[in-house]
């Protein structure tokens, strides 16, 4: 890859509204050695410079005019189309390789079109928002890119000031570096996804990586604590694997359970649409996740409870709320455009499950093998085994479907050799 001396930054914002912002955020991105793209999302108003793409482009991306958009009824309605004809002229300009990243600013609305462009786009592109609800529970999982990066825009409602500027100067400071930085993904051999939780709670990973490695993929771990799934689904909607191993499912259970540990009501879903083949197993789907520094949820108050550290605690769910979560994978599974594999141990599903550990729940795990050996229905492929899900029998199951799949042509074959 050429090393990029210029990056080309599109920036992305009101100019109306925040023209002293963006023409600040220009300069800034100027020093660091960058050029400017800017694309004007105002409505209403126009900024006073000529941006490359003004609103009237974006309208017309959107298959739209801007007299129509702002006549559309309410702001919501209006900045829902500037943001599809946001994301059509942001995608269009990355696949011509006329932009090596993105930045955006922007309140609730313009962070609102701002996700909506970041998801479009391609992973490895740098992608930065400047938001004044970055991370906030505003934000739903399932509108955040995989390689997102935000930064809180403290003092950022109305014009410029000394705090608002250190962190502009700082975000632009960051996209600038990114693009000059950024590897994009070489995928020299074909990609296979596994999402898992630490060692101390699902091992699996420990043996199958280095297993699929010696047959030519290039393995990629994703830690299921809400955004780690969020980001295979992100990855997999783009069609960016040829196998997922999916064998780590708490973040299904907080979802339908109402935590906000989870990574949004599409999780196990996305490869399945994009055709991607999966394995799937029910690895930790007994716990509920919730942050350790609140107070066990009043639900929660009487099950069996672990804290894994001050941010992360768990505790089971109830026999009535896995026979609940065990029909929702089954429906999920059910509508994939490939193959599927759904491996059940009914040995134990996490290390905390075991007899004599914090979260062992003999009831509940029973109750949830017997929801999911009558949900499962062909052509989803069931596999029942009587071990625990850390044990070799599962690794060894898994890896023979896998190797069945790859001879029958499901998996494409790995690639063992990798020119330099």
């Amino acid at each position: 890859m050429s090393e990029i001396t210029q990056p080309r930054i599109l920036l992305i914002g009101t100019g109306d509204t925040k023209a002293d912002e963006l023409k600040f955020m220009q300069d800034c991105i100027a020093k660091a050695g960058g050029k400017t793209i800017m694309m004007d999302i105002s409505v209403l108003g126009d900024p006073p410079y000529r941006p490359e793409h003004d609103k009237h482009a974006v309208a017309a991306a959107a298959q739209t005019t801007i007299a129509d958009i702002a006549a559309s009824g309410d702001e919501n309605s209006a900045m829902s189309l500037m943001a599809t004809g946001a994301v059509n002229l942001a995608r269009d300009l990355a696949a011509r390789e006329a932009i090596d990243g993105v930045i955006a600013i922007g309140g609730t609305m313009g962070t609102d079109l701002a996700l909506d462009v970041a998801q479009a786009l391609p992973l490895g592109l740098p992608k930065l928002i400047v938001s004044t609800v970055a991370f906030s529970h505003l934000i739903p999982p399932d509108r955040v890119a995989a390689d997102l990066m935000m930064i809180l825009w403290a003092g950022g409602l109305y014009g410029l000031n000394g705090t608002c500027t250190a962190v502009l100067s700082q975000a632009c400071g960051a996209i600038v570096g990114a693009a000059k930085s950024a590897t994009r993904p070489r995928n020299a051999r074909p990609v296979v996804a596994i999402t898992s939780l630490g060692k101390s709670c699902l091992r699996y990973m420990v043996e199958l990586k280095p297993q699929l490695e010696k047959r030519g993929y290039e393995v990629v771990v994703f830690h299921t604590t809400g955004m780690g799934g969020r980001a295979m689904e992100s990855i997999a909607a783009q069609r960016g694997f040829v196998a997922v191993l999916d064998l780590s499912l708490q973040e299904v259970a907080n979802q339908l359970t109402g935590s906000v540990v989870n990574s949004g009501a599409d999780r196990l879903e996305n490869a399945g649409k994009a055709g991607i083949p999966q394995i799937v197993a029910p690895g930790a789907i007994d716990m509920v996740d919730f942050p350790a520094w609140l107070s066990v949820p009043t639900d929660l108050a009487q099950r069996p409870f672990h804290a894994h550290n001050r941010l992360l605690a768990s505790a089971t769910s109830r026999p009535v709320d896995r026979r609940r979560i065990a029909m929702a994978v089954a429906d999920k599974l059910s509508r994939a455009k490939a193959p599927v594999a759904f491996v059940l141990p009914t040995g134990g599903v996490q290390q905390w499950d075991r007899a004599g550990e914090a979260l062992h729940d003999p009831e509940g795990l029973s109750a949830f093998v017997d929801a999911m050996r009558s949900a499962i229905q062909p052509p989803v492929e069931l596999h029942e085994i009587k071990d625990h899900i850390n044990s070799p029998a599962f690794n060894e199951t898994v890896l023979r479907i896998f190797d069945r799949w790859v001879e029958a042509g499901i998996v494409p074959a790995g690639q063992t050799t990798v020119a330099a």
